[in-house]
């Protein structure tokens, strides 16, 4: 991020091969992302969506092909410049809604303001008191997602965000990408819903 706030990392994929379990699921991808720019990777169940944003981070190794942010390979630089969410939300039980938040906030250097304003960005600020293991599916992912929005990570990598969600989350969430691409940032998300981001790239994967 430079002095006025503005993300400035692209990324590049180019000629991807990628396995799982030995099984190639995936050959030949090429990813190009901008500034400011969102990618939805489609495709049916075991088509390789998640494999290919594991690959894009940094944490698996493509069999053939490169990854690069703004020129650096995925490796070296995935981990500072990525924020990831899978399907899992990783959410202790016993700790409350603040506490998962506030950590992440002393985790990514951000100070208790940045912590209430994702909170109150998903709308889970009511909730703040209430331990993760009560929170409904949708809750936990809105606190999943506030954990991304404090990471000041340029490029997002978000795997299947929109599946517990209510319309109303939905909507949190396309407000929340809109905000980090209009401030330069990256997003590439793995759906089989239907979001509405305007302008977004459509990759089908596997077609």
């Amino acid at each position: 991020m430079d002095a006025s706030g503005q993300y400035s990392t692209d990324i590049r994929a180019e000629a991807l091969t990628l396995s799982r379990g030995g099984r190639i699921v995936a050959d030949g991808l090429s990813l190009v992302a901008s500034p400011g720019e969102a990618v939805l990777l489609t495709g049916r169940n075991g088509a390789g969506k998640t494999t290919l944003l594991r690959a894009l981070s940094g944490l698996l190794r493509p069999d053939a092909g490169t990854v690069n942010f703004s020129g650096a390979p995925a490796r070296q630089a995935g981990p500072m410049v990525t924020a990831w969410l899978g399907h899992a939300d990783g959410l202790k039980p016993g700790e409350t809604v603040r506490e998962a938040v506030d950590f992440a906030a002393r985790l990514y250097g951000r100070d208790a303001a940045a912590a209430d304003s994702a909170l109150e960005s998903l709308a889970i600020d009511l909730l703040d008191e209430r331990p993760c293991g009560r929170l409904s599916r949708g809750q936990s992912r809105r606190v999943a997602l506030a954990r991304v929005l404090l990471s000041g990570r340029p490029v997002w990598l978000l795997d299947e965000p929109a599946g517990p969600l209510d319309v109303s989350g939905r909507d949190l969430l396309a407000q929340s990408v809109a905000s980090h691409r209009a401030r330069g940032g990256v997003v590439i998300a793995a759906t089989h819903q239907t979001l509405d981001w305007p302008g977004a790239q459509v990759m089908e994967i596997g077609a």
